[in-house]
């Protein structure tokens, strides 16, 4: 999408529709206070009328709530909210007045990723020649291709980045909602090779089953055994100047999880093409730091592969040893991200990885813990969690830190392996897991964050209904300030 800041009176932007926001305690500008449909204005978070001014033909206000309630995460909603209004109209360009409250900066960057997530959506498969009439108006709405944003600031650094993380994050988006039978494992390594050929700075290798098994990758090895889908392990590099330490980014990316032998119930099992979110977050993150030529060196690794029942699958009762020489008795073969992520988990401190971050759907118990509005996160580095808290609350991809300790420690220990992968008590399920990872980096200080229940349908206003890319702008936003930590 093109993004553009201008210092021009409203009424002279040309845009197709443009918004502004009125606080509680604030009147509409005095040009529009009398137009038609400026009664019906209201300053309510979230309320919105068209205003009927003349020129520009659609004037949509919007209102910003309190004054002392007014977050960039407010401002990502209220464009949203301009840009669903743009689309009903059929407008393909946007101005939006950026309100005098707050960090001039940090608001407008919010204006454009609210506008461009909103504008998502996923219609690659739709044939158009059959459905209800109101699909066949859906089908013929065009797309947003502008934003406008009017204001006394310049197109900085900020805005540049907004656009690129929230374009990188509907990559992901489009990643997660593609079906199993496109989005192989396969599919996941020819896009990640497409990606490193665009970009000098950015290399990739795809590791295939005979090496996983020769280097003793015993939970790919395991899990991929059930499915004809090949598996993949994609490892992508990214160098930008000499020096640094090496940032790991790890993410799940189990393209279809049926539960293997341990098998899911059939109502909803078409959802669990989104278990590869964590591989589309981190697929979308780095191409959104290749795009911006972030100062960071990083290697991100993808595991991938299909959990398929069959005559050849894992079988619960099954002994496995990963990459690291730990072994694990695999007690569901259901919890197979774990698995997978283990011998990453540890390819990736092979690699040399100081600081990695390791992002996955793992675990049911996180969206009963945390619903929606946080991702789970862990770590073994109080230090580093801060760091990637603060990218948390940044982007508006929060996350809440739930606690390691001896105690959960206990639940990941096998009967005749090492390891379980599946506790026999059934207490503290996503700290459990977390703490099964945490087995396979040492001393690294090691982030999981456990995105399952934010990963699709969450409910906000620029994301509502199916998936999310959550974890996108928060890792470009973490590589981006890790050079002031350095």
């Amino acid at each position: 999408m093109k993004v553009a800041v201008l210092d021009t009176p409203l009424v002279e932007t040309g845009e197709d529709l443009v918004a502004i926001g009125i606080f509680e305690g604030d009147e509409l500008p005095p040009e529009f206070a009398s137009a038609p449909g400026a009664d019906d204005a209201k300053p309510g978070f979230r309320k919105t009328a068209l205003v009927h001014a003349g020129s520009p033909v659609h004037l949509l206000v919007i209102g910003l709530g309190k004054r002392d309630e007014f977050t960039p995460e407010r401002a990502r909603v209220i464009a949203a909210v301009a840009a669903k209004r743009a689309r009903a109209l059929k407008a393909t360009s946007l101005a939006i007045a950026i309100p005098d409250e707050g960090d001039d900066k940090a608001i407008a960057a919010a204006l454009i990723e609210g506008a461009i997530l909103a504008s998502y959506r996923f219609d690659r498969f739709k044939t158009h020649s059959v459905g209800s009439d109101a699909d066949e108006a859906e089908a013929d709405r065009p797309r947003l291709e502008s934003l406008t944003l009017i204001g006394h600031i310049e197109l900085t650094a900020d805005a540049d980045t907004a656009r690129v993380a929230a374009e990188s994050a509907n990559m992901a988006r489009e990643l997660q909602n593609l079906p199993s039978n496109i989005a192989t494992p396969t599919y996941l390594a020819e896009r990640a090779l497409e990606l490193a050929a665009t970009h000098d700075e950015l290399s990739c290798e795809v590791m295939e089953r005979d090496e996983m098994v020769e280097r003793g990758m015993g939970g790919l090895a395991a899990v991929s055994q059930g499915t004809a889908e090949p598996p993949k392990l994609i490892v992508l590099r990214y160098q930008h100047g000499e020096g640094g330490e090496l940032l790991g980014l790890v993410g799940k990316g189990v393209t279809f999880d049926s539960g293997g032998i341990s098998i899911k119930p059939s109502g909803g099992m078409q959802e669990m093409k989104m278990d590869m979110s964590g591989a589309a977050a981190v697929l979308g993150a780095v191409a959104a730091i290749a795009e911006l030529e972030l100062p960071v060196n990083l290697v991100a690794l993808i595991p991938s592969t299909e959990n398929m029942p069959s005559s050849t699958a894992m079988k619960p009762g099954d002994i496995i040893t990963q990459l690291n020489g730990k072994t694990v008795e695999v007690n569901n073969t259901d919890a197979e991200g774990r698995l997978i992520l283990a011998d990453a988990l540890a390819y990736a401190v092979e690699l040399g990885a100081k600081r990695i971050v390791e992002l996955s759907t793992l675990t049911g118990a996180v969206l009963v813990a945390l619903g929606s509005t946080y991702a789970g996160l862990m770590s073994n580095d109080d230090a580093w969690a801060e760091d990637v808290t603060e990218a948390a609350e940044r982007s508006g991809e929060l996350a809440w830190r739930l606690p390691f300790h001896a105690e959960y420690k206990e639940l990941t220990k096998g009967t005749v392996a090492d390891l379980t992968n599946s506790a026999s008590k059934r207490k503290a399920g996503t700290i459990y897991a977390g703490s099964f990872l945490e087995e396979f980096v040492g001393d690294t200080p090691f982030i999981h964050l456990d995105i399952a229940g934010t990963a699709w349908d969450v409910g906000r206003e620029y994301a509502s209904k199916g998936p999310t890319g959550f974890g996108v702008r928060l890792l470009v936003d973490l590589a981006r300030h890790l050079p002031a930590k350095a």
